[in-house]
């Protein structure tokens, strides 16, 4: 069966709204993840996606892992069907559905992220009625070791759309962020080093106004701060001085 795709993501809102509201009548709450969420939460810059032509593919989701038969349930009502192998090899972390009549696609992630680097969520994922929060929005792309320039492009529609903050509320919760890296050297040395690409895409793109790319770089920089400023427990700087040295990250394969 083939896969939809289409560049219009108004199409895939609708149908993560649609997941989203099925699963909540069962009290199975999901949160949108992946380039779907920075388009909901960017409206000012959605036309960076449609200049580019940006291609949707499917609707990804993290949930709570003890709702996972509330969840193959929903989809079910709605004509998903669960891949049975996925669901019988790796459901306690993932389940996959796919849609035999529209071809749509759908994975579902429990309680975290786990690609390059653990990104916790469980407990966060009653902040956003339709997303994860801002913060593990930026999280979510700036953990990718072998990062592209989409995900790059995504990460600064965020940082030009919303403030750097101590709350979440259309803000990016600093202090989240610099509590995550304080936990473990590698995340902060991926992210940090992505903080870093992003910039220098920054000073040569042209998606950005001058305005719009030095605000992207001051609020880089404002995340920098927080994250300089939060104390680092000593396993933390004992790992920082083996430093690149000793890989830290994780490869990511396909499913």
């Amino acid at each position: 069966m083939s896969i939809y795709t289409g560049k219009d993501p108004g199409e895939f809102i609708a149908e993560a709204k649609k997941i989203i509201e099925q699963n909540e009548q069962k009290g199975a709450p999901l949160r949108l993840i992946g380039a779907l969420a920075f388009h909901l939460h960017c409206p000012r810059y959605k036309h960076i996606h449609e200049k580019w032509g940006r291609v949707f593919t499917d609707t990804d989701f993290v949930a709570k892992s003890e709702h996972q038969q509330l969840i193959i349930e929903a989809y079910a009502e709605i004509g998903y069907k669960d891949d049975e192998m996925i669901t019988t090899l790796y459901g306690s972390d993932r389940l996959v559905f796919d849609n035999p009549e529209t071809g749509m696609h759908s994975d579902i992630f429990f309680d975290k992220l786990d690609f390059c680097h653990v990104l916790e969520l469980r407990d966060r994922l009653d902040v956003d009625d339709l997303t994860i929060p801002l913060a593990e929005l930026f999280l979510e792309k700036m953990q990718i070791y072998q990062i592209n320039e989409k995900d790059i492009v995504d990460t600064m529609m965020l940082l030009a759309e919303h403030p750097i903050g101590e709350i979440d509320e259309e803000t990016i919760n600093a202090p989240v962020i610099a509590r995550v890296l304080a936990g473990e050297w590698g995340f902060w040395r991926t992210v940090t080093g992505n903080m870093d690409k992003l910039l220098e895409l920054n000073s040569n793109t042209d998606l950005f106004d001058e305005e719009e790319k030095a605000l992207i770089e001051k609020r880089v920089e404002e995340i920098r701060g927080y994250i300089d400023r939060e104390p680092k427990p000593l396993a933390w700087k004992m790992r920082s001085k083996v430093g690149d040295k000793v890989k830290w990250y994780k490869e990511v394969d396909e499913l």
